[in-house]
This record gives structure tokens, sequence and C-alpha cells, in this order.
């Protein structure tokens, strides 16, 4: 019996995005492999859009905005597959783009999520931030990918065109196993957005899975499309939920001391953004720390339940401190490892 594979865009309020970007996927999507798209209440005319424009994708309401990790949660709950593909509605796919990520997960039951090579929709020789040829984190908790280190992002020159393990894959497009995605309870709902891939993607590496990079998979991402870069909100989600990350994932040994360098660190960055007179990114910084500390309690008892499954530790944590090799003059991911 053949596997059943599920394209899932989960939209609020992209209308334009929709209309500019829908019809890509629905050219390069293979005929047996359903394209829904789960409307997280929006208020502008998206449903109506689908319905006129796009009759063979399929329409999953959901009562108003959960956010990318609640929406998400919801959605596929009601949406039965073998495989989904998450894919965010500014994506432009390409020929041939579907098939090699389910090839991926289905040479190996133990692989949990797979993503494709991101380039950039408005610079389409370069790396896409959000995911590039694959994501990594280093031992504090700072995401980077092969393609993009802090903000210096690589042109694509084929150089990291190799299938790979990673640590993450983006939540921007990832192709994900379901049964792994909702034994592991799904993203954490209380992310709202940003971060929760990463989370999940370590929850699956604790538990004795692993995630792939399949660069012979290619799509362009606009990126910032829902929430853009650089806002005090996206500033706030990012601390927070990294925090919270870190504090659910890490190993008992590294737990404590990590998270009081990632304090101290997060504290200097707030203390910058005062002294460039940006006095809502301080804010933000430190809400983020005030909301990380309301939500130990409920963090304890998940990192308990996760620890106390674990299977194994993740071999693809860099070792190294990536701000301060980025200081030194390390710009591209072939420099740091």
């Amino acid at each position: 019996m053949s596997s059943v594979t599920k394209i899932v865009i989960l939209n609020w309020n992209g209308r334009a995005h929709l209309e500019r970007f829908l019809p890509s996927v629905v050219r390069h999507t293979p005929p047996n492999v359903e394209i829904v798209v789960a409307d997280n209440g929006s208020e502008d005319d998206s449903v109506a859009l689908l319905r006129e424009r796009f009759p063979s994708v399929s329409v999953l309401l959901l009562d108003r905005n959960y956010g990318y990790a609640e929406g998400y949660n919801r959605a596929l709950a009601q949406i039965e597959a073998d495989y989904y593909i998450l894919l965010n509605s500014d994506i432009e796919t390409t020929e041939g783009w579907c098939d090699p990520l389910i090839a991926r997960l289905e040479s190996d039951s133990h692989i949990a999520a797979v993503a494709p090579k991101l380039l950039s929709y408005t610079d389409r020789q370069k790396f896409e931030y959000a995911g590039a040829s694959g994501g990594f984190i280093d031992w504090l908790g700072y995401p980077f990918c092969r393609g993009r280190v802090l903000q210096e992002i690589e042109s694509d020159r084929g150089q990291y065109d190799d299938a790979r393990p990673v640590f993450w894959a983006s939540g921007a497009c990832m192709a994900v196993r379901a049964e792994t995605f909702h034994r592991l309870g799904g993203f954490d709902a209380k992310f709202f957005a940003h971060m929760e891939e990463i989370d999940l993607c370590w929850r699956a590496q604790l538990m004795g899975d692993s995630i792939w990079i399949e660069p012979s998979s290619v799509v362009y991402h606009l990126g910032g499309g829902t929430l853009p870069n650089n806002t005090p909100r996206k500033i706030y989600l990012n601390y927070r939920n990294n925090l919270a990350m870190l504090y659910k994932n890490l190993s008992p040994r590294s737990q404590g001391w990590v998270l009081s360098i990632r304090m101290v660190l997060d504290g200097l960055s707030a203390l910058v953004f005062l002294v460039q007179g940006k006095h809502h990114f301080f804010r933000a910084v430190w809400n983020a720390h005030r909301d990380y500390y309301r939500w130990r309690s409920q963090l304890r008892e998940q990192r308990r339940m996760i620890q106390s499954q674990v299977q194994r530790r993740s071999d693809y944590i860099y070792r190294g401190f990536i701000i301060l090799r980025y200081m030194v003059g390390c710009r591209r991911f072939g420099q740091m490892v």
C-alpha cells in the first residue's frame, strides 16, 4: 500500500502570498499529493480566493489565529496522512521538489523530518535566512545554517549540495513523518511562532530519530511574510522561546551553566539595544526573560517528561561559540566546522 502525503499550508491574512505563490505549488505537486490550506482565522478574503481560483486545493478552517505552532497542531490533528509537508505561504516551489523529500523519509524509518534547500526568492543565487541548506545550533543555543551564519548569507555555488543529517529542518518547508509528529505532541503550542521547529527537531533527536537536509529538493522563500524581521515582537518570541527550548532539552549536566551564560549574554544584548536607542527592542528582551520565568513551572513538567524518555543526545550541536567565531572573521559555515 502506497504512503499518503499531504502538503499543508498555514495561512493567516495571506491573500497576496497565496495569489503569488500557490500557483507554483499546484503546478509542481504530483497529482497523488493533496494540497490543504489551513486558514488560521483570516480576516481578509483568503478563503474566497482559494475557493474561486484554486478549486483543487482543500480548505480547512480554524476559528481564530492560533499562531504557527498551535495552528499547525490543530490542523494536523484533522488531517490523516503518512507524511506532512509543512509549507509557508510565501514559498515558490520548483519542478520535482516534492519527491526527494518523501524518498528520504521512506529510506529510513528513523528519519523524523527532512528539509529542502531554501534559496532566496528575491536574490535567487543566495541562500535564504530561515533554513539555507540545513540548520544547526551551537552549544549556547544560537541557530545557524549551512549557508547562513548570523546575518551573513552565502551565495549558493553547490558547496552544500550533499544530503546529510542536520540539527533542525526549517519550518518554512519541512517534510515530517506524521506518526513522529503526533507522538512528540506536535509543536510546543506556547511558542506561538519562532523556534518551534528547532524544539521539535531536538525532541525528535532525543527520542532517537534524525533530521535531514535534502538539497536535491529546491524551493525559494520570500521570508518575513507573516511577522517581519527585526520587530520587537519577533525579538521577544526568539529570546523567550530559545530559553524555553534550552530549559526543556538540555542535559542535566549542562542545563544550569548554559542557561546562566545565556542570561548574561541576553542582558548584554539588551544593553546594546538600550545604548543604540532601540528602547522597544530592550523591552522586548526584558519581557522575554520575565515571561520565561513565569513559564518555568509548566516548562519543568515538560522537561521532566522529555528527559525521562531520552534515548540519545544529538551529534549535531556545534561545540563552538558562533558569535565569537563570527567576530574573529569566520563568516561562512565551512569556516566553522
